[in-house]
């Protein structure tokens, strides 16, 4: 039922920012109770956990995007974001938001290409 859509994705050259937003179609106090992630994934590999937040405002991080990516949530707006700074090749991928432990239907993701 719930609808998750992620937007802000691009084609970046190594270095530059980008920052992603999903937003769903709950009301703002289920969305506030969810713990949420991102994911991502490259062609060929499995889907990947990013990053998360908790529904008290916890985060958590992947070892290859800490210290670079900043996960938020603006619970008011039902709606995750993803700010991506010195994004490298190693990035692209389509990135994904869902409750942390994939439960939700997945969106059609949002395409991040970091290349020269």
């Amino acid at each position: 039922q719930v609808q998750l859509v992620e937007s802000g994705g691009g084609s970046v050259q190594p270095g530059g920012s980008l920052r992603l937003s999903c937003a769903a179609s709950e009301s703002t106090v289920f969305f506030s109770m969810l713990s949420m992630a991102w994911y991502r994934q490259a062609p060929g590999n499995q889907r990947e956990l990013v990053a998360s937040i908790s529904s008290v405002g916890s985060t958590n991080y992947g070892d290859s995007v800490k210290g670079r990516f900043t996960i938020s949530r603006d619970n008011d707006k039902k709606t995750m974001y993803l700010q991506m700074n010195s994004l490298k090749p190693e990035d692209t991928a389509v990135y994904y938001c869902n409750q942390v432990e994939g439960k939700l239907k997945w969106g059609q993701g949002t395409q991040v290409t970091v290349s020269s």
